[in-house]
């Protein structure tokens, strides 16, 4: 075979390959006894029929075909050998002449991350800082968790609660039908539409009311919008919500091994402050990511975007509790091609920041020993509980323990940024590494 390659744009190589008229021949004959074990030639019996008889029964260009496909994915693989192609995706083959047989193949690579000068960024954490205001906030919203909803001798009002039967008919279809549904009147509420829980401020008990309210323009279904509705509600129950006194007694009820309010305020210090340094840390690290991927050049091919897409399209359906996806589609109302392109940009930029912290452990010469991952799998076990022999044998798998090595790679490298970028550790690298070179491949 005769090959030759050029490098592409999209970290790609365009490789011609014509097939020499020997490798053919031969390609042909095994097409020949393969067809003639699948195929029954009038007059013979499978496997018989005399190679000319077989091609003017099939056509010389289907017998061509059979040797093409046999031949064209053993002599790619050859290719990239003989050119040195480090491939990372399935080519994109195509015939492009017949006579003689040549071939096209567009063959995916390694990416090429040029790093600029990450060492000179500096970033300045966010200051965490819990005010007496965050804590009341926090008491308020443990006192709404843990109230009770007791039947009202008044008529219904903003922030109660109404027991009703409820139905809505646009242009003479039912389109709400529900019985006995809990329904809390706010003065904001949008569902099911502006002015709902105004029109059922002030019914009682066993009062029925009609009224027609009309769906915004940008209603989010389609068929609706700027339609009037026409509801009925009957109100069987109203109630009102009794909120618990913030007093030693509600601060053992709500937080375990806790005795008084004043207790139970510094454990909600404790945890505000934990949770708000976990934040500050997260996006610290990403304004960090942020500004090296601003000074760094990124090429990679399209198939680690589209192989990214379908990551996130299954994240995306567990979150809606494992959906199938054409019901994902269907209540979106949107087709796979739409979903495929709202995705896109989140890919992308997932791909090129995976990029470039991978080069970025590689230029620092970070590593994850064995011992680091059986402290971490220790750990892990230590805050499962009832759960840690399922988590011990988890972790016996060597998929699980890659797993948790890419992680512990991950963490150790955006601690090592973060030391650089706040000037909190040493300027130097962790390990002897050469400095980024103007453009280096590979991930």
């Amino acid at each position: 075979m005769k090959v030759t390659s050029e490098r592409i744009e999209g970290c790609q190589v365009a490789l011609t390959v014509e097939i020499e008229p020997e490798e053919m021949s031969k390609a042909v004959e095994g097409a020949y006894r393969r067809l003639a074990n699948r195929v029954t030639v009038p007059g013979f019996r499978k496997g018989k029929a005399p190679r000319a008889m077989l091609e003017r029964h099939l056509g010389k260009e289907t017998v061509d075909a059979e040797a093409l496909d046999h031949l064209v994915p053993e002599l790619y693989d050859r290719a990239i050998q003989q050119e040195a192609i480090d491939a990372i995706g399935q080519p994109d083959l195509k015939i492009v002449q017949l006579d003689p047989p040549i071939f096209k193949a567009t063959v995916p690579v390694r990416p090429v991350i040029e790093l600029g000068d990450y060492r000179s960024i500096r970033v300045t954490p966010d200051k965490v800082e819990i005010t007496e205001e965050n804590i009341q906030e926090a008491l308020e919203r443990l006192r709404r968790l843990y109230s009770t909803w007791e039947p009202a001798d008044h008529e219904a009002r903003m922030d109660d609660m109404v027991i009703a039967d409820i139905t809505g008919e646009v242009e003479g279809k039912e389109i709400i039908h529900v019985k006995g549904s809990q329904y809390k009147l706010t003065a904001d509420s949008t569902v099911p539409v502006i002015g709902f829980a105004q029109q059922i401020e002030g019914m009682q008990p066993g009062q029925t009311k009609e009224f027609t309210l009309r769906f915004p323009d940008d209603y989010q279904t389609p068929e609706l919008r700027g339609k009037d509705c026409t509801f009925k509600v009957t109100v069987s129950e109203i109630k009102e919500q009794h909120l618990p006194e913030v007093n030693d007694a509600f601060a053992k009820s709500v937080s375990e091994g806790v005795e008084t309010v004043e207790q139970l305020k510094e454990r909600i210090r404790e945890n505000m402050r934990a949770a708000a340094e976990r934040d500050a840390r997260e996006n610290l690290e990403a304004r960090i990511m942020e500004e090296i991927v601003k000074i760094s050049k990124v090429e990679f091919p399209a198939v680690l975007t589209e192989n990214e897409i379908v990551h996130l399209a299954e994240e995306r359906l567990r979150s809606y509790g494992g959906m199938k996806f054409d019901d994902y589609l269907r209540i979106r109302k949107i087709t796979a091609e739409q979903f495929k392109e709202e995705l896109r940009p989140i890919a992308e930029k997932r791909v090129i920041g995976s990029l470039v912290l991978n080069k970025l452990h590689e230029v620092e010469g970070i590593q994850v020993s064995e011992a680091d991952i059986d402290a971490e799998i220790e750990r892990i076990i230590k805050e499962s509980g009832e759960h840690s022999e399922r988590v011990k044998e988890i972790f016996k798998s060597p998929v699980a323990r890659d797993s948790l090595r890419g992680r512990l790679l991950t963490q150790k490298t955006l601690d090592r940024l973060v030391e650089i970028a706040t000037g909190s550790g040493s300027a130097s690298p962790s390990a002897p590494a050469e400095e980024p070179p103007p453009a280096a491949e590979g991930t």
